[in-house]
């Protein structure tokens, strides 16, 4: 029987492997040489900001209708687009 230090390494063997690959063009442009400890939480600091702000981009779009920084279309309301049913935050204040 594999003992509980073994399986508890072959689980985060699995979930590294099923990590997106990042291309060495976009770690380039955060490493620049040598990091120190502070460079490299700086650097993942960045690049989550980055992530998280495309992500909060591609979500306000799809509930405004249209890209954001986009011109606002004559046919397109600034509504959520949410499903029948469901209430608003502040029908509950």
């Amino acid at each position: 029987m594999p003992s509980k230090t073994k399986l508890k390494n072959a689980a985060i063997a699995a979930k590294s492997a099923a990590l997106p690959k990042i291309p060495n063009e976009v770690i380039d442009q955060f490493i620049t040489g040598p990091m120190t400890g502070e460079a490299v939480n700086a650097a993942s600091l960045a690049f989550k900001k980055a992530l998280i702000e495309r992500a909060m981009g591609a979500e306000l779009g799809y509930h405004l209708g249209y890209p954001a920084g986009a011109a606002k279309p004559d046919a397109a309301t600034n509504q959520p687009q949410r499903k029948r049913g469901q209430a608003r935050i502040s029908e509950f204040r």
